[in-house]
């Protein structure tokens, strides 16, 4: 089978099977706080090409534009009920909709913000020869990124000379090895590791 027919048919199965745990969240999310409950955020995808990532809000409504780029350990940005929703990945659950769209596969290389993407520049020129996806080694990897970035003085460095050289030699790894049988497995490993959250 095709992939990106593959991804459709499971993102399709996979949100149709969801709704009513995704219609709870969103009300959850509606109830608990002001602003919408889905968060928006641009993305750099297949051939450099940007799109609108979706997610569920896990942040007070508003202060993810003012603070860093990324999720801090103890962030005071996220909710209680965000912290719920990130420590068991819920709030990706929403990217189903952008493989429908064709935006993301459901196993590839995450997709980054711009920003980042540029300081790698030469890195993505790799990269960015697949799809990007929900989930892969770098996600099992770092599943729990947050807790390994602290203060916001000193998050971008951590991240930047740290995390993200990893993450690029997992991502090149992925490109260079792709294959059915890879996508299954990093699959298996990922509801392996979400069953242990």
């Amino acid at each position: 089978m095709h992939k990106r027919l593959f991804d459709f048919v499971v993102a399709a199965i996979a949100l149709t099977s969801i709704l009513p745990l995704l219609i709870i969240c969103v009300a959850i999310i509606k109830l608990t706080g002001r602003g919408p409950a889905f968060f928006v955020q641009e993305r750099v995808g297949l051939n450099w090409r940007r799109f609108r990532m979706l997610k569920l809000r896990t942040m007070t409504a508003g202060t993810s534009k003012d603070g860093p780029h990324l999720t801090t350990r103890n962030d005071a940005r996220v909710t209680t009920f965000g912290g719920f929703l990130r420590k068991r990945k819920l709030d990706e659950l929403p990217q189903l909709i952008n493989v429908l769209r064709g935006d993301m596969s459901i196993i590839g290389p995450r997709p980054e913000l711009p920003r980042y993407v540029e300081m790698f520049r030469k890195d993505y020129e790799t990269v960015l020869r697949v799809k990007p996806g929900i989930t892969d080694y770098a996600s099992i990897e770092f599943k729990d990124e947050s807790e390994l970035l602290e203060s916001p003085e000193t998050y971008e460095k951590r991240y930047v000379e740290g995390i993200m050289p990893a993450k690029m030699k997992l991502y090149k790894e992925y490109v260079a090895e792709q294959s059915w049988k890879v996508d299954l497995r990093i699959l298996m490993r990922t509801m392996a590791s979400l069953v242990k959250t």
